[in-house]
């Protein structure tokens, strides 16, 4: 027998059922949350290391970053890589398939950075993996610790191995040119000497007469002129000949300037 509803229980019977709807559609917002964020970090990210991520990645991101160092520095003796960890804060979606690069522009050498990108699955990402890369090679170190502005001796200095990477300034082969040099910047023990670790030496200063020479393919001329500036040790300077005319070239000894040509 069909019963008839009254306003009331018509209004109630509405609210049952818009109440339902919108736990059915929380329900299905929850599910789709959880969906597109993936599953717990501690089951899809790979912030635990490069083993998380596959077995053969870290030798693979290696055996780049050595190809392009010998690229970078044919020769080098000994070259070493040292794999950083990614960022702690990253969670990144499963992945069948990683793929390492070396990002364009990029020279593997000191301290630099791999990528690293997703091929196969579906979230596809890319990272960047840093890397520190050590290539060693002959050269003079420091025997102690010296401070700037100390004076080197012969017994401060001992032949050893030289991160060739570490610093941008280049490595000093010839230790009879660093003693009695002054030094610009401390130098700790087993420290390997640099060119920008010595004071420059000034040649000669403005107003000094100096031998102006130039050479090249069956040529070689030499005269005096007046130095118009300073003749520090690797920097430009420039001379005023007995004409007038103007030269610039780089100090190479004691009052003595070289022109380039």
């Amino acid at each position: 027998m069909l019963k008839r509803l009254s306003h009331a229980d018509v209004r109630s019977a509405g609210r049952a059922v818009a109440f339902g709807f919108a736990g059915a559609l929380a329900l299905s917002l929850s599910v789709a949350t959880s969906y597109a964020q993936g599953p717990a970090p501690a089951e899809s990210n790979a912030t635990d290391g490069l083993a998380a991520l596959g077995g053969h990645l870290e030798q693979q991101v290696r055996q780049l970053a050595l190809d392009g160092s010998r690229t970078a520095a044919p020769g080098a003796p000994r070259i070493e890589v040292v794999v950083g960890q990614l960022d702690a804060r990253l969670r990144l979606a499963p992945c069948a398939r990683i793929e390492p690069y070396l990002p364009e522009g990029t020279r593997p050498w000191g301290k630099s950075r791999i990528g690293l990108r997703c091929t196969e699955g579906v979230v596809k990402w890319n990272v960047y993996l840093p890397i520190t890369v050590k290539a060693f090679a002959p050269g003079w170190v420091a025997t102690a610790n010296a401070s700037a502005g100390s004076v080197l001796a012969a017994t401060d200095l001992a032949q050893g191995e030289v991160d060739l990477a570490e610093d941008t300034s280049a490595p000093l082969l010839n230790a009879d040119a660093a003693v009695g040099r002054q030094l610009a910047r401390p130098l700790k023990a087993g420290q390997g000497l640099r060119l920008s670790h010595l004071k420059p030496r000034q040649w000669f200063a403005a107003g000094d007469t100096v031998t102006v020479s130039s050479s090249g393919a069956g040529f070689s001329v030499a005269g005096e002129a007046q130095a118009l500036t300073n003749g520090v040790e690797g920097q430009p300077a420039r001379v005023r000949t007995d004409s007038g005319r103007v030269l610039s070239g780089v100090p190479v000894g004691d009052k003595r300037l070289e022109l380039a040509l």
